[in-house]
């Protein structure tokens, strides 16, 4: 189907206020576009401020905001460990804030966003050591969070739902700790290869290729391996024993395919799979809520999916 008229309109909204002649952002551009494109994020219903806290990491503290309350401090509520997009260099807890407070309301969890260390000033794989470890942290310290550490989910959107699908791979096998559900939104999980929908949205699709390769040079090292499942988690030479997923893709997103055939694959591996392709909807569409009523449906909709799988 076509794109959506509301995406399209906004998708013209952004291409007329840019430079027609647009360089390589620097680091700190990216950051301040994302924060300003967060902006349209929006909350229908008011929800409580999160707490700020920190955790070890394996380089220092690694920040976390913790949602969602219970109305009993003796009865244990799911936990959700989330970790914001941003192509591993931009993002953080507040511009997520938005999203991260609506997840906690719709899905019922106590919900801890992550914030891990970005490129180019912190090289992969810092990001994903934080994720691992802040992961493995909240699981071991559940019942002091009020989380039950039977009912852990793992997620996050765009680069932070690749932290997510690294972690639940992590987690695979004797002695590790049993994530219960993995939420995907927008993932990017293979950068192996030009799929078809990275190739027909290479431009004008709000996330292009240009910054696609910015990120991925500021993220990586030199001489990493495209192929290590911890850059492309679709690479992996096996995903069973995976836990349950939830993944959320979009029709007009550079991204698409690769979420799409992750869902296959895992369906293929014999994992359950919850997996949505929004027609007619864009990249990040997810934070766009002041502009896309989909936006707002999509967090509700996570909720149900949540709710049906941890209670």
């Amino acid at each position: 189907m076509p794109i959506d008229p509301l995406a399209k309109r906004f998708l013209e909204m952004m291409a007329a206020g840019a430079s027609p002649d647009r360089a390589r952002a620097s680091p700190q551009q990216r950051r301040d576009a994302l924060a300003k494109l967060m902006r349209f994020a929006h909350i229908d219903q008011a929800t409580d401020a999160g707490a700020d806290g920190v955790l070890p990491g394996p380089a220092g503290d690694i920040s976390f905001r913790l949602y969602g309350s219970t109305n009993d401090a003796r009865q244990l509520a799911p936990g959700f460990v989330y970790f914001h997009g941003g192509g591993m260099v931009a993002g953080s807890i507040d511009t997520h804030d938005p999203i991260c407070r609506a997840l906690a309301r719709e899905t019922g969890c106590r919900l801890i966003s992550v914030g891990y260390r970005l490129a180019p000033e912190h090289k992969f794989p810092a990001a994903v050591e934080d994720a691992i470890a802040a992961t493995e942290w909240i699981f071991r310290h559940a019942e002091s969070l009020g989380i039950d550490p039977d009912k852990l989910v793992v997620g996050g959107d765009s680069a932070g739902a690749t932290l997510a699908a690294v972690v639940c791979q992590h987690a695979v096998g004797p002695g590790q700790i049993p994530i219960a559900l993995q939420c995907l939104i927008c993932p990017v999980l293979d950068f192996t290869a030009t799929s078809p929908s990275r190739r027909a949205f290479a431009k004008s699709h709000l996330i292009d290729k240009l910054t696609l390769d910015a990120d991925l040079a500021d993220y990586l090292p030199e001489g990493a391996d495209l192929a290590d499942p911890g850059i492309s988690p679709l690479r992996a030479a096996s995903l069973a024993g995976l836990p349950p997923a939830i993944i959320h893709t979009a029709e007009f997103d550079p991204m698409r395919d690769e979420g799409n055939d992750y869902a296959k694959r895992l369906i293929a591996a014999g994992i359950t799979v919850d997996h949505v392709q929004h027609d007619g909807m864009i990249h990040n569409f997810h934070a766009l809520g002041a502009i896309l009523p989909q936006g707002r449906q999509v967090l509700h909709q996570i909720g149900e999916q949540v709710r049906r799988v941890v209670g």
